[in-house]
């Protein structure tokens, strides 16, 4: 896959990203590149929220803003990778964007199994990530790999706030949130081990208000 993305033209490589851009934000579940890993969820017993509930709702809420999220990091992912200098960092994000590929499958997932849907504003989210991810990759690979060791310390601890608000009895939800935390710290310790640096304070503000902008809106449109 890396090899094929490297030989192919600009204007072609524009399509791929216009292509991938559509699957994630308004393609149906397992359009998108993933691994195809089972959701944690799968085989478990789904005794959480009847759908229609206020609880559904809240934790419908919250799967559609960890959906989004994963929409902006397949998204951030692909503009990184789209302007990569190096091979290896190039592999290194394209295999993680088809873990996060992975997790948006399993988020689509359970917003269906709640009775609800994804957000309305996922193209929005694409587009603004994959500008900002081309915008870091252009700065050179090590920046860029230290925006994504912010960015996934950001995530998990956004995970962890919604590990705390979710339903006591959605253990399916919980079962995925889980395994995405882990995920993205391993993403984290791989982008650093990678010589990703620590950002400067003022970006890091900036990264957060940005994600508060999205999750806010996300979790109601």
């Amino acid at each position: 896959m890396t090899g094929m993305l490297r030989e192919l033209s600009p204007l072609d490589r524009l399509l791929s990203l216009i292509d991938q851009g559509l699957k994630a934000g308004l393609g149906p579940r397992g359009a998108v590149a993933a691994t195809g890993r089972p959701s944690p969820a799968a085989g478990r017993p789904d005794s959480g929220p009847t759908p229609g509930s206020a609880a559904a709702r809240h934790a419908a809420g919250l799967m559609r803003v960890n959906h989004a999220g994963e929409v902006a990091a397949q998204a951030l992912y692909h503009g990184q990778a789209l302007v990569a200098r190096d091979p290896a960092v190039r592999d290194f994000l394209l295999a993680a964007a088809r873990e996060e590929g992975d997790h948006l499958n399993w988020c689509r997932e359970r917003l269906e199994s709640l009775g609800s849907r994804p957000s309305h504003l996922d193209p929005l989210w694409y587009v603004g990530s994959l500008g900002i991810g081309a915008l870091a990759g252009l700065a050179g690979d090590r920046l860029s790999l230290a925006f994504i060791t912010e960015t996934e310390r950001q995530v998990e601890g956004h995970l962890e706030e919604h590990l705390a608000r979710l339903p006591p009895e959605d253990a399916a939800s919980r079962a995925v949130l889980e395994q995405m935390q882990r995920d993205e710290v391993e993403h984290g310790e791989r982008a650093r081990a990678r010589g990703g640096a620590e950002l400067a304070a003022p970006v890091r503000r900036l990264m957060r208000l940005t994600a508060r902008l999205m999750t806010t809106s996300a979790y109601w449109i």
